[in-house]
C-alpha cells in the first residue's frame, strides 16, 4: 500500500477498537492499553509498514493522537505507563537505532549504474553506486556481499569470496545458490525468490595476503 495509507488505516483501526472498548464498557486505561497494542500489532506486517523507523511511527501515533484530542485529560497519569510498557515490549531499547551500515554497489553497465544511483537518492538509501567489474573490485573490506548472478557464475563468485572475504563474512545470492555447496541459510523473500546465504567460517582458503 502506497504510504501514509497503511499508516492512516492503522490509526483508524485502533480509534475504532478504542472506541468500542469504551461502549463496552472498559476501563479506560485497559481500553487505552489494549488499542495502543493492537497498533502495535499492525505495525509489524509487512504490507503495513516496510521500515523500522514507520513501525515505530504507525505504533505511537494512537496513543499520541489520544493525548492530543484531550480525551486523555480523563486519564491519570499513571495510566500512560502501560502503553509505554506496550511499546518497550514490542520495540525493545536496542533496537530504536538502525544499524550503521556503508552500502556500496558495482555495476558494470552504465545506464544501470545511473537509474540504481539515481533511485537510491530519491528513496534517500545511503547508498554509493560506482561503475566497475566485481570480478576486478576487492571484497576484502566487506562484511557482506549480495550478488544477482547468473547460475553459470556462481561458482567463480564462491571462489572469489573464499579467496577475499573475512571469515565472518557472508556471501549472499538471490535465486542462484552455489552447486555442490551447503549454504549457511536460506532466506525466501515476499514474491517467492530464495536468498542462499554462505558464511565465509569454514570455507575461506587461505591467500598470499594471510602468509
Amino acid at each position: 500500500m502506497i504510504w501514509p495509507l497503511p499508516a492512516l488505516l492503522a490509526w483508524a483501526a485502533a480509534w475504532a477498537f478504542f472506541l468500542g472498548l469504551q461502549r463496552a464498557a472498559v476501563p479506560l486505561g485497559v481500553a487505552l492499553l489494549l488499542a495502543t497494542a493492537l497498533g502495535g500489532l499492525l505495525s509489524l506486517l509487512p504490507i503495513v509498514a516496510g521500515t523500522r523507523w514507520r513501525r515505530v511511527f504507525i505504533a505511537l501515533g494512537f496513543p499520541l493522537s489520544l493525548l492530543a484530542s484531550g480525551l486523555a485529560g480523563a486519564l491519570p497519569a499513571w495510566a500512560w505507563l502501560l502503553p509505554m510498557g506496550a511499546l518497550l515490549a514490542l520495540y525493545p531499547v536496542h533496537a530504536w537505532r538502525d544499524p550503521q551500515a556503508a552500502l556500496d554497489g558495482i555495476e558494470w553497465s552504465w545506464p544501470v549504474r545511473l537509474l540504481c544511483g539515481l533511485r537510491c537518492r530519491l528513496q534517500r538509501i545511503p547508498a554509493r553506486v560506482t561503475r566497475g567489474d566485481i570480478w576486478k573490485a576487492d571484497w576484502s573490506g566487506y562484511r557482506m556481499v549480495y550478488l544477482f548472478q547468473r547460475p553459470e557464475s556462481m561458482a567463480r563468485a564462491f571462489d572469489k569470496a573464499r579467496c577475499e572475504l573475512p571469515a565472518e563474512a557472508w556471501l549472499a545470492s538471490l535465486e542462484f545458490e552455489v552447486k555442490g555447496v551447503r549454504p549457511t541459510a536460506r532466506h525466501d523473500c515476499p514474491d517467492g525468490r530464495p536468498v542462499w546465504l554462505y558464511r565465509m567460517t569454514g570455507f575461506r582458503t587461505r591467500n598470499e595476503s594471510d602468509a
